[in-house]
């Protein structure tokens, strides 16, 4: 069953006219009425095909059967109610296929075009399986016009109040391309912000897409969550960006650093030759795996001896952010596995990546955020939980950062 040239202009000027996720999703809005359109369109085909002639046609003379009006019918899905009217043949035969007689619930195919899209299909990945889920020929225009109404959902969620404090923030960036007005194509970053927040649930505070990453832009996004309600940071968690520190002890001065150990590892691996890479590591892991700060800088002092000759950047790295590196000691093994790397967030991305593997280049910048907000929304259900340990950590962070930490309590 086709879409009628009368259904698509109308679901235009529905899709035209709406200004809130509401007006797209809700009892009345342009999916709706799409829905309610496409149904009662396939309706009447059944009922042709059962009575073997079309409306107003004279084949149906004398055929002992006949239209017989309509009858209203309320079906349910997800998102609600839809009243659609069902036609009627004289002998009361007529047993639709598409909603049955006793049927009281839909499919919500509304739902499953934006989730489709979350997923990283594509429209016209999309539009073949609407038509063979439920028989609805939509175009992938249409498909992109219904996604791109998510927008404004995205934008109130990026501008939403937030809490006063998180214990623990991931920042991180990942890269996409994506081509601008002028067809140029250009890296962009998508920076993210992953909170813990005071119930030890995973929030992510928002996503931002700009120029390739650095502490400038970074310096700005802090901005806008301290802007957003955020008055303290306990723990923010960073690769090695060069400035990041700085830009977030600009907003939130009281914050603690903690560079990631794993970026650091990644990184000074760079300046060893491969075939002292397994012994150096070796030393090196009594370092960031030492009980004590004071266990890690003996360690440190004895790689620095071993291998400052040979490897000095590799040391000197190490011994620079010294300060943002060792912050992790001060804490027990519960908060040390949670803070010493950014792992939590590049899972994020892992995902997201995951969403997006079918797209080597984004149409825009907003194509981009619209993916990587519905992806988020998709993978967020699942963070219902608190992280392990949390009452311990809490209770540490509590004893930390004594009166800081409680009046957020």
């Amino acid at each position: 069953m086709e879409l009628t040239p009368e259904m698509i202009e109308q679901l235009k000027a529905d899709l035209s006219k709406a200004k809130t996720y509401d007006d797209l999703m809700g009892s009345q809005g342009a999916i709706k009425k799409l829905i309610k359109s496409s149904l009662e369109a396939m309706l009447e085909s059944e009922l042709t095909e059962h009575l073997g002639y079309e409306k107003h046609s004279s084949l149906g003379k004398n055929t002992g059967n006949s239209r017989n009006g309509k009858t209203s019918k309320t079906l349910r899905n997800d998102n609600g109610q839809i009243e659609i009217s069902v036609p009627r043949d004289r002998n009361g035969l007529f047993d639709p296929m598409i909603i049955g007689k006793y049927e009281k619930t839909i499919g919500p195919i509304e739902d499953k075009i934006i989730s489709m899209y979350a997923k990283g299909m594509t429209t016209r990945d999309i539009q073949t399986h609407i038509t063979e889920l439920y028989g609805l020929d939509i175009s992938p225009t249409l498909v992109s016009n219904i996604t791109d109404k998510i927008v404004d959902l995205a934008v109130r969620w990026q501008n939403r109040p937030l809490e006063k404090a998180y214990p623990i923030l991931f920042l991180d960036a990942i890269h996409y391309k994506t081509r601008d007005d002028s067809r140029r194509v250009s890296s962009k970053a998508a920076y993210t912000c992953l909170a813990v927040d005071m119930e030890g649930k995973k929030d992510l505070l928002g996503l931002w897409v700009g120029e390739s990453e650095g502490a400038n832009f970074w310096l700005s996004v802090l901005t806008e969550l301290k802007n957003r309600g955020v008055e303290e940071l306990f723990v923010v968690c960073v690769d090695g960006l060069k400035g990041f520190p700085e830009a977030i002890n600009a907003v939130f001065p009281k914050a603690e650093i903690q560079l990631c150990i794993i970026h650091q590892i990644r990184n000074t691996l760079k300046y060893i030759a491969s075939k002292d890479q397994k012994k150096f590591m070796q030393e090196l892991k009594d370092v960031y795996k030492a009980p004590t700060e004071e266990a890690a800088l003996a360690s440190l002092k004895q790689l620095e001896q071993n291998w400052a000759g040979k490897y000095s950047l590799a040391v000197k790295s190490w011994q620079n952010n010294w300060d943002n590196l060792s912050t992790f000691f001060k804490y027990p093994q519960e908060i040390r596995t949670i803070i010493y790397t950014t792992n939590a967030v590049e899972a994020l991305h892992r995902q997201f990546r995951k969403v997006t593997k079918n797209r080597s280049l984004f149409p825009s910048e907003d194509a981009l955020k619209k993916m990587l907000f519905l992806a988020y929304r998709d993978l967020s259900k699942k963070w219902t939980m608190p992280i392990q340990n949390w009452a311990i950590v809490l209770s540490n962070f509590s004893i930390y950062f004594e009166d800081r930490f409680n009046k957020f309590v």
